[in-house]
């Protein structure tokens, strides 16, 4: 039997639990080497560099699977390029009611109103400090307590939780199932923010010898102002990149089948078109040199493509992998070599931006 036989077989299988169950069983079963790694390509045309990190490939683990830093080995063994755990808040929290993730398979999307849901900073970084190595790039997404009476404090205690360890820091504030939490997206909220955490790295700093990277995570509802404050606020603030995008509130494009209804962020491949249309104008008023992680609806290696034409210096996919499990990271990486083999380039970098005057122009 192939790999890919049992692969198949196990997503059948897993399919047929409720979607937060199937979940924490793909969890466990990582955790306990049941799911082995992969040996995936080793193209160099595919490293990344960015900031003082060395990304093997671009494609990388969004946030929200190993939201308390678990198996971030294990993932990299699957071939990511590298992996983001979190979200983590200072404190403990138990996220909203189940069901709170809901499949949609005409759709191959995923909405999810998980709610923050994590262990806290202490569990998370007792597991950290537990890996064997410290090998790989491991990112840490930060985000605040559903009932924090200063949200500023709680991204500021993330930096100083883990900045002798993460490689980067992610500040989510783009969830959309933490009452407020989207509001931080204003500008002088966001101001207020930026200036705190980027004054926290920069104490940090000091302390662990090494410039942590920071890094803002943006939803793909922003409107075109709003962005362009954003975009003015991260390159003011001196904020080393961004991620467009998280989920969305929308439901455009959805069939009528499945649980469409339900409240919360929708994430797979009904975001591909709205995220990659954020990504180029932020692309756009950022200039060329902001670093920006492209993320919503990849599913194939001409998707991953097309994020990176768009402005994408780096991916991020986990919806995608509910339906089509891991060898999609292989897919994709194989993809991504043969595009840069027909057109004649040595690196990713010199296909970034080819389209990203056309995503830019495009209506949401």
């Amino acid at each position: 039997m192939t790999m890919r036989w049992l692969e198949d077989a196990a997503l059948r299988g897993l399919r047929c639990l409720d979607a937060e169950t199937a979940h924490r069983l793909t969890v466990l079963a990582l955790k306990s080497g049941l799911m082995p790694g992969r040996k995936t390509s080793a193209d160099p045309r595919l490293a990344v560099k960015l900031w003082d990190l060395n990304f093997p490939n671009p494609v990388g683990m969004a946030a929200g699977f190993d939201k308390n830093g678990e198996v971030p080995d294990a993932l990299l063994k699957l071939g990511f390029g590298y992996t983001e755990v979190g979200s983590v808040t200072p404190r403990p929290q138990s996220g909203n009611p189940r069901p709170r993730v809901f499949r949609l398979p005409a759709d191959h999307g995923v909405i999810n109103r998980y709610g923050f849901n994590n262990e806290g900073e202490g569990a998370m970084r007792r597991r950290l400090d537990a890996r064997a190595s410290l090998n790989g790039v491991v990112g840490i997404n930060i985000g605040a307590n559903k009932d924090s009476v200063d949200r500023v404090a709680d991204y500021v205690s993330g930096i100083f939780a883990f900045a002798d360890m993460a490689s980067y820091f992610t500040v989510n504030i783009s969830s959309p199932n933490t009452p407020g939490l989207r509001d931080l997206q204003g500008r002088t909220a966001l101001a207020e923010l930026l200036t705190g955490v980027i004054s926290a790295r920069d104490e940090c700093t000091v302390k662990v010898g090494r410039h942590v990277p920071v890094l803002l995570k943006i939803a793909p509802d922003v409107t075109d102002e709003d962005l362009r404050d954003v975009v003015e606020e991260v390159l003011a603030k001196n904020v080393d990149g961004l991620i467009v995008s998280n989920t969305t509130l929308g439901r455009e494009g959805l069939s009528a089948s499945g649980p469409i209804g339900e409240a919360g962020g929708l994430s797979g491949t009904p975001l591909f078109r709205k995220s990659t249309i954020v990504l180029a104008r932020a692309r756009k008023l950022a200039g060329p040199d902001l670093p920006l992680i492209g993320v919503g609806g990849i599913d194939s290696a001409d998707t991953a493509w097309t994020k990176i034409t768009a402005g994408a210096d780096l991916l991020q996919l986990y919806s995608a992998l509910v339906f089509r499990g891991p060898g999609l990271i292989e897919e994709i990486l194989s993809g991504l070599s043969a595009r840069l083999e027909k057109h004649g380039m040595s690196s990713l970098r010199e296909a970034r931006d080819a389209n990203t005057d056309a995503w830019a122009a495009e209506t949401r």
